[in-house]
C-alpha cells in the first residue's frame, strides 16, 4: 500500500514508511487506553467493547480508501484512539472465570489476539490488489482497481459489524455493590476472621497502581516483550516478500498469507487445548520464561532458514513461524494472567488500561523502528559483522533477552499478602 502512495525514493524505503502508518494506531492507542479503562471500571466493560468494534468498522473502511500516506496514518491514528477494547476485554475474560480458570479465559483472548495478527495479514496477502489476483471477478479500471486495498478492509469491517450486533447478547461483568457497601464489608470481614465493625481489619479498596510493584513491574516486562512483538510482525511480511539480494526469501503475498494461515490455525489449537495445561503445570511466570529463552535461537535462525529453497524453505519457515507464535502468545498469556491477578475487579480496567498505555507506547516505536532497522540492514549486505539480516534479527533478539530478564527477581516484584488478624 506504501509502496502505491509512490512516496518511497527507494524499494528499501518502503519499510520506513509503512512502519509509521503502524506506529500511528499504537500511539493513539497509548494516549486513550488509560481513560477507556477508567470508563469500564465505572460504566461497565459492555459498552466500551461495542463502542470499540463499531469505530474498527468506521475507521478500518476508511483507511482501506486510503489515497495518501496521511490519510492512512490519520485514519490509524483515529483507530487507535477510539477503539479501547483491548485492556477491558482482558478484564472482562478474567472476571468470567474463578482464578483457577483464569488460564482458560486469558488463553483465549491472547489466541483472538495473536490469530488476528496472523489472519489480518493474511487476508491482505490474498485480497490486497484483487484486479490483479482475481481479474475474472474484478476489472481494470473498476472501484477495486482504484482502491486496491479496500477490499480486506472491508471483509474486516464487515465481520467486526456481526461482532458488534452479537455483543448486544453478552453479560455484563463488573459488578457495582455501592448501595449495600457496608454489608458487604462486614460480610469480607467476617470471611477472613475479623470483626465488620473494625475499619482497620478491611484492605484497603483503592490502591494506588502506580505504587503497586509487582504489578507495575510485570506491566514494564510485558511492554518490552510488545515492542518485539510488534517489531517481528511488521518486519515478517516485509523480509519474506524482500529479493533474495537483500536477504529476504523472495516470497509473493499469497505466499507470507499461506504461512500466516498456517500458524493461525496451529494457535488456535494450542492455546485452546495445551496452553492451559502448561499454565496450570509450570504457572504463568515461569511458562513465560521458558518461552522466551527458546524464542532467542529460534529468531535467530532465520537468516539462515533464507539460504534455503523450494518446498523445503517454505516448511521450515512455516514451522518456525508456528514455534514463533505460539512462544510469543505464550508468554503474553502469561503477563496477562499475573497482572490480573494482581489487582482487585473494580480496579482491574483501570490497571488493564495502564498496560495498554504503556504497550502501547512501546509498540509505538516497534513498527517504524523495526521498518527501520530492515531498511538499514538490507543496506549493509556486505558488512563483516552480522551483515544483512543477521543484524536485524540479533538487534530484536537483545530486545527479548531484557524481556526474559525481567522476568526474574530482583525486578519482577511479589504481591504482598496482607495477613488479617
Amino acid at each position: 500500500m506504501v509502496r502505491d502512495f509512490n512516496i518511497a525514493k527507494t524499494e528499501a524505503d518502503i519499510s520506513s514508511y509503512a512502519g509509521y502508518v503502524g506506529s500511528a494506531f499504537m500511539l493513539g492507542r497509548g494516549l486513550t487506553s488509560v481513560l477507556w479503562g477508567i470508563i469500564s471500571d465505572r460504566y461497565g466493560r459492555k459498552p466500551v467493547l461495542v463502542i470499540g468494534i463499531i469505530t474498527i468498522v468506521i475507521f478500518n473502511t476508511l483507511f482501506g480508501l486510503s489515497t495518501s500516506l496521511w490519510m492512512a496514518i490519520v485514519t490509524r491514528f483515529l483507530l487507535g484512539s477510539l477503539c479501547g477494547v483491548f485492556g477491558p476485554v482482558k478484564a472482562y475474560a478474567s472476571e468470567l472465570f474463578r482464578e483457577e480458570h483464569q488460564a482458560i479465559g486469558l488463553s483465549t483472548v491472547s489466541a483472538a489476539w495473536g490469530i488476528g495478527l496472523i489472519i489480518g495479514p493474511a487476508l491482505g496477502g490474498y485480497l490486497a490488489q484483487p484486479t490483479e489476483k482475481y481479474p475474472h471477478l474484478f476489472l481494470k479500471g473498476s472501484f477495486w482497481d482504484k482502491f486496491p486495498y479496500f477490499l480486506p478492509c472491508l471483509i474486516i469491517s464487515g465481520f467486526a459489524f456481526v461482532v458488534a450486533i452479537l455483543c448486544i447478547w453478552i453479560p455484563e461483568t463488573l459488578h457495582n455493590h455501592n448501595c449495600n457497601k457496608k454489608s458487604i464489608d462486614d460480610a469480607e470481614a467476617l470471611e477472613n476472621g475479623s470483626s465488620g465493625g473494625d475499619k482497620d481489619s478491611i484492605i484497603p479498596k483503592n490502591e494506588n497502581l502506580l505504587r503497586n510493584w509487582p504489578l507495575m513491574s510485570a506491566i514494564l516486562a510485558y511492554s518490552v516483550f510488545a515492542l518485539h512483538d510488534v517489531a517481528y510482525q511488521e518486519v515478517f511480511s516485509l523480509w519474506a516478500v524482500s529479493p533474495r539480494r537483500l536477504g529476504g526469501l523472495t516470497f509473493t503475498t499469497d505466499d507470507v498469507g499461506n504461512v500466516l494461515s498456517i500458524s493461525g490455525v496451529a494457535l488456535i489449537i494450542y492455546q485452546l487445548t495445551l496452553f492451559p495445561y502448561f499454565e496450570n503445570a509450570c504457572g504463568p511466570v515461569s511458562i513465560a520464561r521458558i518461552s522466551g529463552v527458546l524464542s532467542i535461537p529460534l529468531l535467530q535462525s532465520y537468516p539462515f532458514i533464507a539460504m534455503l529453497s523450494g518446498i523445503t524453505l517454505y516448511i521450515v519457515i512455516s514451522i518456525a513461524s508456528i514455534l514463533k507464535y505460539i512462544l510469543q502468545v505464550t508468554i503474553v498469556t502469561g503477563l496477562f494472567i499475573l497482572q490480573n491477578r494482581l489487582v482487585e475487579q473494580h480496579q482491574r480496567g483501570a490497571a488493564n488500561g495502564i498496560a495498554m498505555t504503556a504497550m502501547s507506547l512501546f509498540k509505538t516505536i516497534g513498527p517504524a523502528t523495526g521498518g527501520a532497522i530492515l531498511s538499514w540492514s538490507q543496506k549493509r549486505m556486505n558488512a563483516s559483522f552480522l551483515p544483512g539480516t543477521h543484524m536485524l534479527f540479533f538487534i530484536m533478539n537483545v530486545v527479548e533477552a531484557l524481556g526474559v530478564l525481567m522476568m526474574f527477581k530482583p525486578f519482577l516484584g511479589e504481591k504482598n499478602k496482607t495477613i488479617i488478624v
